[in-house]
């Protein structure tokens, strides 16, 4: 299914992700989305949010994020002193969607104060007020990651995993990644084409000369710029080379793929 409209972000269905995503929220249950960098996972989330007609609140979840970057905080302000609210008491309060996006990156103390909200429960304490709100029927977590980092990085706490409904995520094949940058970008089918035939032979180096891939995300980059007008080795260079390597030897490796699927 394609859904294209003016207040509804472009998004291509892969498979039964959008059937899901509606049941778990109106069954009020918090969803999990799994999948490598760049594959379309918070595309999904903003075009879901739109579908339904629900705000959405996105989170970009990092060393440093704190408990009260969620919740509130209280601020000095006029004299006076204000509490706050944060993106995740904001969409409790009204009922829409907090994402967190890449949400392994957050402390572990960060993160408990999501498990009252991710079972029947689906409260929210706020100990510096000392309120206790219970979730608007509308509220939906959603939570995302990328699986490759987790042994490096950090992992999720079964505690926490527990308590979603998961959905795994991975880069479309060559006909759905076509029609994406297509209905994305309103590219040429034959530069889609190309462009993704260049993405699958990056991919063939995960793990070997890249530490990253090809995502869907870079390849819409490119297909931008060639639509634009910009020379697709230039475009492609620009988008893809330089953003998945600093290595000269690798980067000549990669230029030389972009060449010969361009003919060049």
């Amino acid at each position: 299914m394609d859904d294209k409209t003016d207040s509804i972000p472009f998004y291509k269905q892969q498979g039964s992700e959008i059937d899901l995503f509606e049941r778990a929220w109106r069954n009020r249950l918090p969803l999990l989305i799994k999948g490598p960098t760049g594959c379309g996972k918070t595309r999904f989330v903003t075009h879901m949010a739109a579908r339904l007609g629900l705000p959405l609140y996105t989170v970009a979840c990092h060393d440093d994020l704190t408990a009260a970057d969620l919740v509130g905080r209280h601020l000095i302000g006029d004299g006076a002193t204000i509490w706050v609210d944060g993106p995740l008491t904001r969409a409790v309060r009204e009922g829409g969607i907090c994402y967190l996006d890449e949400v392994v990156e957050a402390r572990k103390d960060t993160t408990v104060v999501l498990h009252p909200l991710a079972d029947d429960r689906r409260i929210l304490p706020i100990d510096r007020t000392g309120e206790t709100i219970k979730a608007a029927p509308g509220f939906m977590l959603v939570v995302s990651y990328n699986p490759g980092y987790q042994n490096f990085l950090k992992g999720m706490k079964p505690s926490t995993r527990q308590r979603f409904v998961s959905l795994a995520f991975d880069f479309p094949d060559a006909a759905q990644e076509e029609a994406i940058l297509t209905g994305e970008t309103s590219v040429d089918a034959m530069v889609a084409k190309r462009l993704v035939s260049i993405a699958q032979a990056f991919r063939a180096l995960r793990d070997h000369d890249l530490e990253e891939v090809a995502s869907t995300r870079l390849l819409v980059y490119a297909a931008t710029l060639i639509r634009d007008g910009c020379d697709p080795l230039l475009a492609c260079r620009a988008a893809l080379v330089e953003t998945l390597t600093d290595d000269p030897e690798t980067a000549v490796a990669l230029q030389e793929v972009i060449n010969a699927t361009f003919g060049r």
